[in-house]
């Protein structure tokens, strides 16, 4: 456990703001175009899986925020 303060926890939050946003902008820009015609029901899976996506990474992401590291120390 880190006893003092780092650089990566405010850094790593801005480029978790940064990454959201642009996954956001990508998706909005060219997905949405491509099913605005299905129907309602249709569309709702892929949004949800859009919207789970962007959790895979977050894991180690977080891991490195709070150790330095890209994996869980063994």
């Amino acid at each position: 456990m880190r006893t003092e303060p780092t650089a990566r926890i405010p850094l790593g939050i801005l480029a978790l703001f940064v990454a959201l946003l642009v996954y956001g902008v990508l998706v909005a820009r060219y997905v949405a175009p491509l099913i605005e015609g299905w129907p309602a029901l249709a569309q709702t899976p892929v949004y949800i899986l859009l919207g789970v996506v962007w959790l895979l990474p977050l894991g180690r992401f977080l891991i490195w925020m709070e150790t330095g590291r890209w994996r869980a120390p063994d």
